[in-house]
């Protein structure tokens, strides 16, 4: 317990030195742009990510107002982030379920946005942590690469990541260590070399399956 204290709060005060994640950035407690911002970002790199989501909620902010714009429209709204052909089609479909069975408010719960098809568990807890304030554990490629490489947990899937951190990390962490973590590894905990020598949680660190760093 002592070694996540410390790491959570040397994370806490290193994190602000760099540029927050793009869910958190669109967020603002607006839970339409969360999702949107999160289906937009699947593999694609925060900046472009970033762009496509000013130029899409210029255009629509809200389900009624995506659902006037034509797939084309959304195509070209959010073109070049990955897959956005498949994104634009999966945007539609969300809006129309989010109308037919929400009156076209997201769901604050699990169970109603799994519901949604193309959101995993990622999309849903960043959509719960980030937009309604409750608590949840939202892994990616970097949470769940960082709690394995720095000992914490031994696991091979998010999926795994995430109830093996619910178990160790007290619940006041839990929102805020996919923040910490994504910025973590998009600045210094790479995935590839990372640089371990300026890292401050450097001391807590079992380094596991670290071959190289800098």
């Amino acid at each position: 317990m002592k070694r996540i204290d410390a790491i959570y709060k040397i994370l806490e005060k290193e994190t602000k030195k760099y540029k927050i994640p793009i869910a958190e950035k669109f967020g603002k407690r607006n839970p339409f742009r969360v999702l949107i911002s999160c289906l937009l970002s699947l593999r694609t790199k925060d900046e472009t990510t970033a762009k496509a989501s000013i130029k899409l909620f210029s255009k629509a902010k809200n389900c009624q107002e995506m659902l006037k714009l034509t797939n084309k429209q959304i195509e070209r709204l959010i073109y070049p982030v990955g897959f956005y052909k498949t994104k634009a089609k999966r945007i539609k479909e969300i809006c129309k379920t989010l109308i037919k069975e929400n009156n076209g408010k997201v769901p604050d719960n699990e169970i109603g946005l799994l519901k949604l098809k193309g959101v995993g568990r990622k999309t849903m807890n960043i959509v719960r942590t980030v937009a309604f304030k409750q608590n949840g554990i939202a892994v990616d490629t970097h949470v769940h690469k960082i709690s394995n490489r720095t000992g914490l947990i031994k696991t091979k899937t998010p999926e795994e990541t995430e109830f093996a951190l619910m178990k160790i990390l007290p619940k006041k962490y839990w929102i805020k260590w996919n923040y910490f973590l994504v910025v973590w590894g998009q600045n210094i905990c790479k995935p590839i070399s990372p640089f371990c020598s300026k890292c401050q949680i450097n001391k807590h660190c079992d380094k596991m399956g670290v071959k190289k760093s800098r």
